[in-house]
């Protein structure tokens, strides 16, 4: 299994180029062009971000281009000049813009990935203000039918290799779980679970292409055969495979987190314990950058969207509405239905620079 926080200690030259790639000379001075300097924000211009380029970072996962997408929105309404965003790994995406590589991330999951967020500088370097989407669920799912048919409630009851056997999906008898991708973080407390709850005997870790693997699990499903995968809100497939409905969360003997995590207590308010803790979703920024431009800090601090409304634009992504146009036009579409709430991030916004 490989080692996610490993990840996290190229050095300078390397990280430019797994963010940046064939970018010019002048994209890789980024982090230190003048419009970084403080006091270059405001200058008098009617609009706070008039002169100042940003470079947004996310994962590539498709499911975060409309959160990405809405706030490089917001961003221009402020004058900033916002480049396309760059994708990497997360452990990369902390670094970089904790670095000034990049300038901003609008899917830090905490405390998901607080061993990213801490290798990269923790608060001394990064700024993480205000909640962009509350209450994002994680854990383990089988289908409903299975989990009635032999009563399973908990992920150690497949410690019982008959139980286990139903979803074994290669033939070696151990119930195959699919999990997260090596980088995205859940990966290190799958691995953890597994061990800590006895079922290194019974259950084998299944990690690759996650969108692949579930599309599989998915057709699986159709064909009437059992399933067993790790799982998170928001994301389209909760859309398809309804929990309480078509499936059914497993939860867990007790608290169990790796790394900065240990000693988490992952119940939920409903009495009931997934494996994970709710996460609430930021928008992390470079801090340095925050500091000297008001309007974009006070513009992460503020924004929010329900997190219903990303697992809605998420299952149009399932549905074919991927090309950029559909992400633009869904971002369009969200911006007019709350007009007056985007408006007043925007004045907030403007009203920080004013004040500074």
């Amino acid at each position: 299994m490989s080692k996610s926080v490993q990840t996290l200690t190229p050095n300078r030259h390397t990280r430019r180029q797994l963010l940046l790639g064939t970018a010019s000379a002048a994209a890789l001075s980024l982090g230190h062009s003048p419009s970084w300097a403080a006091g270059q924000n405001v200058s008098g211009d009617a609009l706070p971000g008039k002169g100042i380029t940003v470079l947004p970072v996310k994962s590539a996962l498709a499911e975060e281009n409309f959160q990405t997408l809405l706030v490089m929105k917001a961003l221009e309404q402020l004058g900033y000049t916002v480049k396309p965003w760059e994708e990497l790994d997360y452990p990369l995406i902390h670094v970089a813009v904790a670095n000034g590589d990049a300038t901003f991330m609008a899917n830090h999951w905490n405390p998901h990935h607080a061993e990213f967020y801490k290798q990269a500088g923790g608060d001394a370097r990064l700024a993480r203000k205000g909640v962009y989407a509350a209450g994002a669920a994680q854990g383990y799912m089988i289908d409903k039918k299975t989990a009635e048919a032999h009563k399973i409630t908990h992920l150690d009851q497949l410690k019982d290799p008959k139980l286990a056997a139903l979803f074994d999906i290669d033939g070696d008898g151990k119930a195959n779980l699919i999990g997260p991708n090596a980088g995205w973080g859940g990966e290190a407390v799958v691995a953890h679970q597994i061990k800590a709850f006895g079922l290194e005997n019974t259950v084998s870790y299944t990690q690759g292409n996650y969108p692949a693997l579930i599309a599989d699990t998915l057709a699986r499903f159709k064909a009437g055969k059992p399933v067993l995968y790790y799982a998170w809100t928001p994301y389209w497939l909760s859309n398809v495979l309804r929990p309480g409905q078509e499936v059914v969360w497993l939860q867990v003997p007790r608290s169990s987190m790796p790394g900065v995590q240990a000693g988490t207590d992952t119940r939920l308010p409903n009495g009931r314990n997934y494996g994970f803790p709710l996460n609430n979703e930021y928008i992390v920024g470079n801090k340095t950058w925050v500091e000297n431009n008001p309007a974009a800090g006070k513009l992460f601090e503020i924004m929010q969207i329900p997190i219903n409304d990303i697992s809605r634009q998420n299952q149009l992504l399932r549905e074919g509405e991927s090309k950029p146009s559909d992400i633009n036009r869904h971002v369009d579409a969200w911006i007019k239905a709350h007009q007056k709430t985007f408006d007043g991030w925007i004045a907030q916004a403007k009203a920080a620079a004013a004040k500074s």
